[in-house]
């Protein structure tokens, strides 16, 4: 379980190198991997929003209650794991014009790794202030955009120029569904609803 979890963060080259040796499946991706990991921001924003709440600023605070909460966190978690998929077929669009294109199955685990420092920064939405957890998603974005560079070249096998071009299609898109994200999980969350309705009751 997890075991490249830790390697793709610390030495992230070698740890291409390992995983594309292993030909690992879609199946066993989602489940010892994306399945576990995606789970980090999902559990992490149940417990901040129920136990904690979202900080505002200037006293004021938004608590979820606990089916609110759990309805949301279902539907938040099936969102990421779509998400992956779903930019792993981006992957796979960008790469099929070159010579020797990787498959959809390596496209889609390529995803799923790639997205670790996300998934991981998802941790400080347990004590969810807003600005904490923007600069923990900007730090994720930045490794993520690391390993996608890195990453490319080495596992999916494409050369450096080319994987250039995809890497940054690549990473435009991710910025995208990232933002489509943080957007799904402020209405998920009630977020936003909340703070509509403590305006108009101030």
């Amino acid at each position: 379980m997890l075991t490249h979890a830790w390697g793709i963060l610390a030495h992230p080259k070698r740890e291409w190198q390992q995983i594309k040796e292993e030909r690992e499946t879609l199946t066993h991706l989602y489940e010892h991997h994306v399945l576990l990991l995606a789970a980090i921001p999902v559990v992490c924003s149940y417990i901040g929003t129920t136990q904690v709440g979202w900080s505002l600023g200037g006293g004021t605070t938004i608590q979820l209650g606990y089916l609110d909460a759990l309805g949301a966190g279902i539907v938040f978690y099936l969102v990421i794991l779509a998400a992956v998929y779903a930019v792993g077929k981006v992957i796979r669009y960008m790469a099929k014009r070159f010579t020797k294109p990787p498959s959809q199955s390596q496209c889609i685990v390529f995803a799923g790794y790639v997205a670790t420092p996300m998934f991981v920064s998802g941790i400080v939405a347990i004590y969810p202030l807003i600005w904490l957890c923007m600069l923990a998603g900007v730090i994720g974005l930045c490794y993520t955009a690391y390993l996608l560079y890195l990453g490319i070249p080495s596992f999916l096998g494409i050369d450096s120029e080319e994987g250039f071009i995809v890497s940054s299609a690549t990473l435009g898109i991710g910025v995208l569904v990232l933002e489509a994200l943080l957007g799904i999980t402020v209405l998920l969350w009630g977020y936003g609803e909340r703070i509509i309705l403590s305006l108009i009751g101030s």
